[in-house]
């Protein structure tokens, strides 16, 4: 499954706030410095979804606010 998410990275407190199905944004507290937000990111979508962070990945959107993830919610 596909889902667009939107990050505030640098927050006071963290939050993933659900949009819809598939668009969320997420506030996480460290900065886009060595890739430590995205991979809180990861943690907190990986956590919403109920699944491990193994099976959520970046698609599209590394270096911007704005991302794609893809998040297997079960096996093949």
């Amino acid at each position: 499954m596909y889902i667009h998410v939107r990050t505030k990275t640098g927050a006071k407190a963290e939050e993933v706030q659900r949009l819809s199905e598939t668009h969320f944004v997420v506030s996480v507290r460290e900065k886009p410095l060595f890739n430590l937000a995205n991979k809180r990111i990861l943690e907190l979508i990986a956590n919403e979804f109920g699944v491990v962070v193994g099976r959520v990945r970046i698609v599209n959107g590394h270096h911007s606010p704005s991302k794609l993830l893809t998040v297997e919610t079960r096996e093949a």
